[in-house]
């Protein structure tokens, strides 16, 4: 019996599958279940036709295409999937599981690291700050390798499996770093004598146990979320809205690993030990390729288009080449493929549209080539052309969340600085740490996830008439607003904090915080949190829905790169209010805060998100969504 026989006569009714449909044969030709759960079957004619002949005949009797995925998904076996069998909720526990996991070891690693360099590798402060940002943008740049692998060649489920591997690989050498003795500096002694620094070889073990992980996580990244979308036939309209559902929970389970991460995983290594605070994550993310692996009979899988680079600069010079052909004003006779299926593997034809006209040049047949089609950098497809025109009317849009996540970083700067400088008691004998606050972040999204999903959607879903509620571009404009409104809200408790440190005498006072509870800053995280539900998450959708078919993992690893280049939009904005604000004075953002005026700063980001706020409104007025032909 196959593995995938013997897992769904194990878990049929877990997967939502009766026994008799369970272990149906995958190329039978078995209808639909009917309206009163009885079903019909019609044999073949010929009982002695292959598998494939088989298979060619169901397909061609799903006219209504309620048998098979009409996206062009196939099974673990390559054959076209199977809409009551595959994908859906049923194959999604595996991925969100496995989300979950890998998100609890990169956050097990990520959050305490700076913390691991200076106690145990003993580099400097300044050192370790440089090297875990250059490991932080890492592990965001190399999502666009394994983008490129998994749209180009791979596919989304082996470019997951084979890079895992090499982010386990990496952990288990992260953990052998941290236990050891042999690969780390020994302790620092206690009569204040210079710290052994670690050996040129020992911190060689350390880099490529690290660059490793940030190889896998990176080259993960964008491939997860993707094929998790996968599992729902965008062109049924419920699993479409089923696929909204998944974004969320799929955020849900990100926030829940980073919260038992930095709370739990950095307790153990803190106060029990960096070998087993190391291994945890590392075995987590072993049960993380475990749970993936496990899910495979079930899920739906898209075919790799080969490079997408090569299409788009097939475009370019095609059309380059032709800049004083005519476009046909009928846009019929720009060429398409006679098939169903378009030329490019795993892409679905695109509907054509009359933007971006100088790129239909590409299209344009000339007298020679409407007898001979030439090499396609003479003539693309329609489908071909619209890719690169999604590409580029997606960019602004993708420009516009820049600034929602230098917003969002400012939780684990300023926020956390301010927050210093605040009264952290709760109680006669317990103190929060300010870095802690951004739980409420994370618990606003664990509780709100459920919330806007269960209550909140199909509540506006009544007033909108849309199936998801809101569009995916007015989801995103919400969460800007509640973004700029956070900055505000920063500004206000800081205007507070400054009166208070001048009313009590504390202004040049660098040790005793101002009498004013930390706990003011929590509607600063909450709005962040409610942001990240709307923006983040609706970015995650808009950037997989809105992306040709088979360009969805670079998409995705596009709207992933708006983290790491908020983050920078962020410290360049530093640099220069710091430059220019000091003159003849200690500045805003001056060692003491007292002294500062945080609070400009955060009413200057909070102008800066409200003008890209404008900008994204008038992006997106204009927006057409993709159409595809089915």
């Amino acid at each position: 019996m196959s593995l995938h026989a013997k897992l769904l006569t194990i878990f049929p009714r877990y997967l939502g599958l009766g026994a008799r449909e369970a272990m149906a044969p995958v190329d039978s030709c078995t209808t639909p279940l009917l309206q009163d759960g009885q079903t019909t079957e019609a044999p073949l004619e010929d009982p002695k036709q292959s598998s494939s002949s088989r298979q060619n005949v169901c397909e061609d009797d799903d006219v209504d295409g309620t048998y098979y995925t009409g996206d062009g998904s196939v099974d673990s076996s390559g054959r076209r999937s199977i809409r009551a069998k595959t994908g859906g909720w049923k194959a999604c526990p595996f991925i969100l599981g496995n989300e979950f996991c890998e998100r609890l070891a990169y956050y097990g690693i990520n959050t305490n690291l700076v913390v691991y360099l200076t106690t145990v590798l003993h580099q400097g402060n300044a050192a370790a700050a440089k090297s875990v940002t250059a490991w932080s943008g890492t592990c965001y740049l190399t999502t666009f390798i394994g983008a490129f692998l998994a749209d180009s060649y791979w596919g989304r489920y082996w470019t997951i499996g084979i890079l895992s591997i090499f982010y386990a690989i990496g952990m288990i050498l992260l953990t052998l770093s941290a236990s050891l003795p042999s690969l780390k500096p020994s302790v620092c002694p206690l009569d204040n004598t210079p710290c052994e620094s670690a050996t040129p070889g020992q911190m060689a073990f350390f880099y490529t146990a690290l660059y490793l992980i940030a190889f896998g996580t990176g080259g993960i990244k964008p491939c997860v979320s993707s094929f998790g979308a996968d599992q729902f036939d965008t062109g049924d309209p419920t699993e479409r809205a089923h696929m909204t559902s998944f974004f969320n929970w799929f955020y849900f389970s990100i926030n829940v690993g980073a919260l038992i991460a930095s709370s739990v995983i950095v307790y153990i290594q803190v106060n029990v030990g960096w070998g087993i605070g190391f291994a945890i994550p590392a075995v987590t993310m072993l049960v993380a390729i475990c749970t993936f692996f496990f899910g495979t009979p079930l899920y739906r899988n898209q075919k790799p288009g080969g490079s997408s680079l090569t299409r788009i600069a097939q475009v370019i010079v095609a059309a380059s080449a032709k800049s004083r052909v005519q476009v046909p004003a009928d846009e019929r006779l720009l060429y398409e493929v006679p098939d169903k299926e378009s030329a490019i593997q795993g892409s679905r034809k695109i509907e054509h549209t009359d933007e971006l006209t100088c790129l239909d040049k590409a299209a344009t047949q000339t007298a020679p080539e409407l007898e001979n089609r030439p090499s396609p950098w003479r003539l693309c497809t329609v489908t071909q052309v619209e890719e690169v025109k999604i590409f580029v009317r997606m960019l602004p849009i993708w420009a516009s969340t820049i600034v929602f996540f230098t917003v969002y970083s400012q939780m684990s700067t300023f926020f956390v600085e301010q927050g210093q400088r605040m009264d952290p008691k709760l109680g006669p004998k317990f103190n929060i740490p300010a870095a802690s606050l951004t739980v409420f972040d994370t618990l606003t999204i664990i509780v709100c996830v459920p919330l806007y999903d269960w209550f909140l959607v199909p509540l506006v879903r009544k007033f909108t008439g849309h199936p998801q509620g809101f569009t995916q571009i007015q989801r995103m404009g919400i969460g800007l607003v509640l973004a700029t409104a956070s900055m505000l809200v920063a500004a206000v408790v800081e205007v507070k904090r400054l009166q208070l440190a001048a009313e009590f005498d504390l202004l040049d006072n660098v040790t005793d915080p101002v009498p004013m509870s930390i706990l003011w800053q929590i509607p600063q995280y909450f709005l962040i949190g409610a942001s990240e539900i709307f923006t983040a998450i609706g970015q995650l959708e808009f950037f997989y829905d809105q992306a040709p078919d088979a360009m969805r993992s670079l998409a995705s690893a596009l709207a992933l790169s708006t983290t790491a280049l908020g983050n920078y939009l962020s410290s360049f904005l530093v640099a220069v209010i710091s430059a220019t604000s000091s003159s003849g004075s200690s500045g805003w953002i001056p060692n003491n805060l007292n002294r500062g005026h945080l609070d400009y700063f955060f009413l200057v980001v909070a102008a800066l998100s409200a003008l890209n706020g404008l900008f994204f409104w008038a992006c997106s007025r204009g927006y057409r969504y993709k159409k595809v032909t089915v």
